[in-house]
């Protein structure tokens, strides 16, 4: 097995399109076809669905991909450790955020946060909602930027959680303008529009459900295609394709520049909140040093860890009924569990 043949697979796995990955790693498609090939044979099973566009990964292929970009992230940076370019990981404070706000926020708050309290290093970890949720709970990551909204479960429901907001922003439709500058796809009248959709258990994805059922849309809007990632709703709206609800932020420049416009008007809106979540316990100095220059933020309880229950595991080693509940909504899953099995 080779190095490269991983980075291959995170290459497509977020592209979703094997010509503009094999691009992006400067290779012949052919030659980048028979590298995910001889990765597929070298795991023993198929980790890309072929037959769907864009191409998405099996579930075989959804469960190596966290693998593959652990191994390549502990790779790189044991070999920066060694070569002083990073500093060492107690130094660092790692941060799971949801694709978008990775990049459509991330990048000016730290620079808010150096401005207010010096250098921080951080290390950013872009994955789903429920996976950023995950990694909290158990512990793999310091702090979690999500959206959160009224509509949607939120950590906040359960007593261990602490947020605070950073910024407000509308959950809003697009599409690219026709020649008059006007919606192509406007949600106003009743023609029918090519949609496309976020995965249906994705946060986003039961947000904008919940728009087009408050709306009754739903008999006008005809599938195109679905994708959990803003960015490639974004770019099917941008190349005409359809109309897509998308983080407001995240298409300011595009709207600006009239490269997209508003399908709809405030009706066909929903709130977001960009929230900052950390577990209750006292953390390590470099997180309580970015949690108290946030606003309104609550401090931290004075333990690291609280007491376990007679004869239990610590709190922090458990995944109790109601964090699978939650994460059972996260993902879009029926949360009728018994008790005994979710616990």
């Amino acid at each position: 097995m080779e190095l490269n043949w991983l980075e291959d697979f995170l290459t497509l796995a977020i592209t979703r399109n094997f010509s503009q990955a094999a691009e992006l790693r400067n290779v012949t498609q052919p030659a980048f076809s028979r590298r995910i090939r001889n990765l597929e044979y070298w795991v023993g099973t198929t980790l890309v669905d072929r037959s769907q566009f864009p191409t998405a990964l099996t579930p075989a292929g959804e469960a190596f991909r966290k693998t593959a970009q652990e191994i390549i992230d502990a790779l790189r940076t044991g070999r920066e450790e060694v070569q002083g370019f990073v500093p060492k990981a107690g130094e660092v404070v790692s941060i799971a955020a949801s694709h978008t706000i990775a990049v459509s926020f991330f990048a000016t708050w730290h620079a808010e946060l150096q401005s207010v309290i010096g250098p921080v290093k951080a290390r950013i970890i872009a994955d789903h909602v429920a996976e950023c949720v995950e990694a909290l709970i158990t512990g793999n990551c310091d702090l979690m930027l999500a959206y959160s909204s009224p509509a949607l479960p939120t950590l906040t429901d359960m007593g261990r959680y602490l947020s605070t907001t950073l910024a407000h922003e509308l959950l809003v439709p697009v599409c690219a303008p026709d020649r008059k500058g006007a919606p192509r796809y406007g949600l106003k009248g009743n023609r029918q529009l090519p949609y496309l959709c976020y995965s249906g258990n994705s946060y986003l994805g039961r947000l904008t459900t919940s728009i087009i059922e408050r709306e009754d849309l739903a008999g006008r809007l005809d599938y195109r295609y679905e994708c959990s990632m803003s960015d490639v709703l974004k770019q099917g709206a941008l190349g005409g394709t359809g109309v897509a609800w998308v983080p407001q932020r995240a298409v300011r420049d595009e709207l600006a520049a009239g490269k997209l416009v508003l399908a709809g008007d405030d009706r066909h809106t929903a709130p977001l909140a960009i929230s900052l979540f950390r577990k209750a316990e006292l953390s390590r100095p470099e997180v309580e040093r970015i949690w108290a220059t946030c606003p309104g933020a609550r401090p931290s309880a004075g333990l690291s860890r609280r007491k376990p229950a007679a004869g239990g595991p610590p709190p922090s080693d458990t995944l109790g009924y109601s964090t699978v509940t939650l994460l059972a909504k996260l993902r879009g899953l029926s949360t009728s569990v018994p008790r005994a099995q979710a616990v």
